[in-house]
């Protein structure tokens, strides 16, 4: 499917949509006398309410000149959030997929607006995804047809920056094939190579196998992968898109678990087949660096992502065992299952010992103590910098990525000390979320960090028009308006 930005209604008039509230809709700019008032004959005629996303279509006469014009309401309130807009832009590409004809659509002024319009866009091209490649009958669904969005005089500036939008978009649908991949198919070895093919991107990128992470001093990593079939990797993903100015780089790291049996201490059967999204935060990192080399941001990031599998058998990881780390601390293994924080331990270590960045944000589905706070709505994050963390919230108001900020406290330190080690990896106690978080802090000294746990995001949130897949590519659009908004 194709979007593009115009400046008047085709000539070749197939299928038309109007976005309005119900105030605005007398006064439609682009549409003659004669045509409003045979739409709001029809809007009188069916009691249409102009509800948010409802909609109302009319089968058009030939002296209007459309096969078939449609009204997508606004709601009671006219104005529209940007996370709003791309729902719009689903609705539309929804609409387009049952229709045989191209879409030229026309919006109130409240939502006419550069950013409004650029994401009504966006939200068309989210609709599109799908993964069906392991269906013997694949869709039929069709999204070959074009929309174009009416923009009057400023279609050009527009279609110039929709680039960045349709950059961030192929991000998104990235981390969603990651995640949504089968663990059988997507190991850690195969995972390794297909990021080492983004380098065709202009993205640099840099493998450490189980070898390179043992002198390094990875045990906490590398105890995770003990039980599995397939090596652990490393992998460090570079985009110096600020070649003639030395910056610190922006570094973001991501938890990438395969699949997660829980290891020894085996997790239930029930919705184990999910584990297979237990590697979103590294997805959404990846799908990150492919949206900011595509767009060529104007950045030097680092993108650092730990690829296991925590499998049981006679060589994994067992309860009870202590373990090294690359910054000399040691941990207590008390629970196989809280293996995500092990691994995030020795990556974020290495991207502050080796790279000195700017800032350091790492993303997990860690806990299931975030889902029960926050549920599926929002991501938790932690931070030991309060200006970094609202820059975080304000990145996520924006793109539709929320997140909400929890305490980090050294009172809860005591909950994750160990009488053996000087640390354990699960606190006892509750805040489950919270302790986890407070193990990581350890790992990052005084580069400004935030956790970000995507537990109940990265996989099973509320299906809407611009994701109906159980992956959701959570974090790449945040972390990319993060950088844009703010780094750029």
């Amino acid at each position: 499917m194709k979007v593009s930005f115009v400046n008047k209604l085709s000539e070749k008039k197939e299928t038309l949509v109007i976005v309005s509230d119900k105030s605005s809709m007398p006064k439609i700019a682009g549409l003659g006398q004669k045509t409003l008032n045979s739409i709001n004959l029809a809007i009188k005629n069916e009691n249409f309410k102009f509800n948010k996303l409802q909609t109302l279509e009319i089968i058009s006469s030939d002296k209007l000149g459309y096969s078939k014009i449609i009204i997508i309401g606004l709601g009671e309130d006219p104005s529209v959030s940007l996370r709003e807009s791309d729902l719009i832009g689903g609705k539309i590409t929804q609409l387009n997929s049952k229709t045989n004809s191209n879409i030229d659509v026309l919006v109130s002024k409240n939502i006419s607006n550069d950013e409004s319009m650029l994401r009504i866009g966006y939200g068309s091209i989210l609709a599109t995804y799908k993964f069906d490649k392991y269906k013997s009958k694949k869709s039929k669904t069709n999204f070959s047809k074009t929309i174009k969005l009416v923009s009057n005089k400023n279609s050009r500036s527009l279609s110039k920056k929709f680039n960045h939008n349709k950059s961030v978009a192929q991000g998104v649908f990235l981390a969603r094939d990651l995640v949504n991949e089968p663990s059988n198919i997507l190991n850690p070895e195969d995972y390794a190579k297909r990021i080492k093919g983004l380098s065709k991107y202009g993205l640099k990128v840099e493998v450490l196998n189980e070898v390179k992470m043992k002198k390094l001093g990875m045990d906490s990593l590398l105890g995770v992968g003990r039980g599995s079939q397939y090596d652990s990797q490393l992998v460090i993903i570079k985009w110096d898109g600020l070649k003639t100015k030395k910056t610190k780089p922006l570094c973001f790291v991501g938890k990438g678990v395969c699949f997660d049996s829980g290891g020894i201490s085996l997790k239930p059967g029930n919705k184990m087949e999910e584990m297979i999204g237990d590697m979103g935060g590294s997805a959404a990192v990846v799908g990150l660096m492919k949206s900011l080399a595509l767009r060529k941001a104007k950045a030097n990031v680092v993108g650092i992502v730990g690829l296991v599998e925590n499998m049981p058998d006679g060589t994994a990881q067992k309860p009870g065992d202590i373990v090294n780390t690359m910054s000399g601390q040691t941990i207590e293994i008390q629970n196989t299952d809280a293996e995500g924080r092990l691994v995030l331990a020795d990556a974020l270590w290495y991207a502050q010992d080796r790279f000195k960045p700017e800032f350091m944000i790492d993303l997990a589905t860690l806990t299931g103590a975030i889902v029960m706070s926050l549920g599926n709505k929002m991501a938790g994050i932690f931070s030991n910098n309060d200006s970094l963390s609202d820059k975080l919230f304000i990145a996520g108001e924006e793109s539709g990525d929320l997140v909400w900020r929890l305490p980090l406290s050294s009172s809860y330190d005591k909950m994750i000390n160990s009488q053996f080690a000087d640390m354990k990896n699960i606190g006892m106690g509750g805040a489950g979320s919270i302790t986890a978080a407070q193990f990581l802090k350890r790992f990052v000294n005084k580069v400004p960090w935030v956790h970000v746990d995507i537990a109940g995001t990265a996989t099973g949130m509320e299906k809407n028009s611009i994701n109906t897949s159980w992956a959701t590519g959570f974090g790449v659009h945040l972390l990319d308006t993060l950088v844009s908004k703010f780094y750029e």
